[in-house]
C-alpha cells in the first residue's frame, strides 16, 4: 500500500469538558483519591506538580516514533520562536521506557510506545487524567502518522473525519468489566475542516479527507 501522511483529531467534547472548557474526566473516584498514579508515563500527582507542568498546554500530538516525535517537538520549538535550538529538549518520560514526551510551550508531543489500539489506549488513558489533574482547557489532541492508502496516491495527506473498524463500521468497541462499550469514532467536524481550509496554503502536499480503518494487526 502507498504511504500516505494520516491526520486523527479530536477536540474534548461532552464527555470530557466542562462548560468552562475544562478536561473533565467522569471519573467520579477520581477527586476523592489520596494519589493518582500515571504509571506509564512516569509522572503523579503528588510526585509532580501537574499544573504548574502542563497546565498551559493546548495542543497534544500523538506519534508511534520517540525520535520523531522529539525531532516534532523540535520544529514546534522553532516555529515558536523559542530560546535555544531545541536540541536539549528534556524527555519527561526518560524514567519509563514505555513512552516519550516533550513539552514546547503550549504543545505536548507524545510517543505512544508501539504500534496498534492497546498502545495508543493506555497511552491516552493516563493523559486525559493529566490533563484533568493539571487543569487544562480548551485542549486538541493531534494524531499524528503514516498508514495504507487505497485509491490515494503516495504522500497524500488524510485528514480523518471517522475511524472505522476492520469490518467498515464506525464503532470502537471495548469490553469493561464484562460489559461490551460501543463508543463513536467521529472526530472533530469543525476541526476537520479548518485543518484542511489551513491545507490551501501548502501547495506540496495534496490534503483530503477520509474515513480511516484502525485493526488489531499489520499485515492480515
Amino acid at each position: 500500500l502507498p504511504p500516505v501522511v494520516d491526520y486523527s483529531f479530536c477536540k474534548f467534547r461532552d464527555g470530557f469538558r466542562s462548560r468552562n472548557g475544562l478536561v473533565h474526566v467522569k471519573n467520579p473516584h477520581l477527586d476523592s483519591m489520596d494519589e493518582d498514579v500515571l504509571y506509564h508515563l512516569n509522572l503523579g500527582t503528588k510526585t509532580h506538580n501537574l499544573t504548574v507542568m502542563f497546565g498551559d498546554i493546548k495542543f497534544v500530538c500523538v506519534g508511534g516514533s520517540p525520535n520523531r516525535m522529539k525531532a516534532f517537538a523540535q520544529l514546534m520549538h522553532k516555529e515558536l520562536g523559542l530560546e535555544g535550538d531545541g536540541k536539549d529538549l528534556k524527555d519527561i518520560c526518560a524514567g519509563t521506557d514505555r513512552y516519550s514526551m516533550y513539552k514546547v510551550g503550549p504543545v505536548l508531543s507524545i510517543s505512544q510506545h508501539g504500534m496498534g489500539i492497546p498502545c495508543i489506549s493506555i497511552m491516552l488513558h493516563e493523559l486525559i487524567k493529566l490533563l484533568h489533574h493539571a487543569k487544562c482547557h480548551d485542549v486538541t489532541i493531534i494524531r499524528i502518522s503514516t498508514s495504507g492508502g487505497l485509491g490515494i496516491d503516495p504522500g497524500t495527506v488524510v485528514i480523518t473525519d471517522i475511524a472505522v473498524d476492520s469490518s467498515l463500521k464506525a464503532r470502537f468497541e471495548q469490553v469493561i468489566l464484562d460489559n461490551i462499550v460501543v463508543r463513536s469514532p467521529e472526530l472533530d467536524k469543525d476541526l476537520v475542516e479548518e485543518l484542511l481550509n489551513c491545507s490551501k496554503e501548502i501547495h506540496d502536499f495534496p490534503t483530503l479527507i477520509r474515513h480511516t480503518m484502525r485493526t488489531y494487526d499489520f499485515y492480515e
